[in-house]
Parts: structure tokens; sequence; C-alpha cells
């Protein structure tokens, strides 16, 4: 993978810079997603014209007929991490003639089903492997992977504080009584 200097990258940004010059709340962007379950502990993911399956491993009561959603993370993260750097290297004018990322994560079960309250329900630690080659400097390189890890969205969620709010809808669905007839 070559990074061409020309693609439209740069234009995407400059578009985009003059479009929210005047008017910063033209910038906010709505993403959206909605699940239901499949299977025992899977789900089925909609992501506008996309779907995405979603399940745990046999040790984990799943099927593994899909990533579970630790690993739905990890790639998101990785592919934003792939995507976040061939803008910046466009930006700054660095030429990348390959990029891989590889990234893992600890992740203590006894968070997530309860086990032991003193211990996260998430990653533990999170470790991203970036490897990059081409004609540049190391230390263009290492100004490459600062701009990415300031500027990475995917990377922000883990690293930043985003606030979540939850809102519960309840629906109460009428039962017969046990034992009576319809």
């Amino acid at each position: 993978m070559t990074t061409d200097l020309s693609t439209p990258l740069n234009d995407i940004v400059d578009a985009t810079a003059t479009a929210v010059a005047g008017d910063p709340a033209a910038a906010l962007v709505v993403f959206r997603a909605t699940g239901t379950p499949e299977g025992a502990v899977g789900s089925a993911i909609s992501l506008g014209r996309h779907t995405l399956r979603v399940d745990e491993p046999p040790t984990l009561g799943g099927a593994g007929t899909a990533p579970n959603p630790v690993e739905v993370y990890l790639s998101s993260l990785i592919s934003c991490q792939v995507v976040t750097y061939r803008f910046w290297a466009q930006r700054l004018g660095i030429t990348i003639d390959e990029l891989s990322i590889d990234a893992e994560g600890d992740l203590d079960v006894r968070g997530f089903f309860g086990l032991d309250d003193t211990v996260r329900a998430g990653f533990q630690a999170v470790r991203v492997t970036v490897r990059v080659s081409g004609p540049e400097t190391a230390q263009r390189y290492a100004e490459l992977q600062e701009a990415v890890d300031k500027h990475c969205p995917v990377l922000d969620l883990s690293t930043g504080k985003t606030p979540v709010h939850t809102t519960l809808v309840t629906e109460e669905t009428s039962a017969a009584p046990s034992g009576a007839l319809a």
C-alpha cells in the first residue's frame, strides 16, 4: 500500500473545514446502531444498510459464529487507526509504503460475570502495534503517530471520558395467568 498523496483525502478535509468554518454545529454527525438478540448470547447490529453479527465463544455461552464484542472493539480501533494514519500521512505529506496494525487486549472475565466487583468489566490493558515502512525518517513517522494518537476517534473513546447516557424503556406485555384458557 503506497500512500498516494494525490488522492482526495486532503480535499475531503479542506471541504469539511470550509463547510464548518461559519457554522461549527455543521460539524456534528450522529452515528446510529441498533441491536437485537440472536442465539444464546449473540446479537445482530444494524448499522444503516449494514448488519454486523456478534457472538461469544462457547466458553462464554455462545456458538462462536461471529466475533465477540471486545473483538469488534479491537477491529474498530484498528480500522480507525488505519484510516487516521492514511488521512494524517496525506495531511503531513508523509509517504507510507506499508502499514499494518495489530491490537490485543487483556480481559479479566471476573469483572463481566460480577465475580469480583474490584475487577474492571472491560479491558485492563490494550496494546497496539503499528508497523509502518517507507522512505521517511523514524522522526517523521513518530510525528505521524503523534497526530494519529491525537485525532483517532476510536482511540479517543478508550483514552478520554465519553459520557454515555442510557435510557431504559420498559413495556409490559399482558400474559394470560398460568393454566388459563385463551
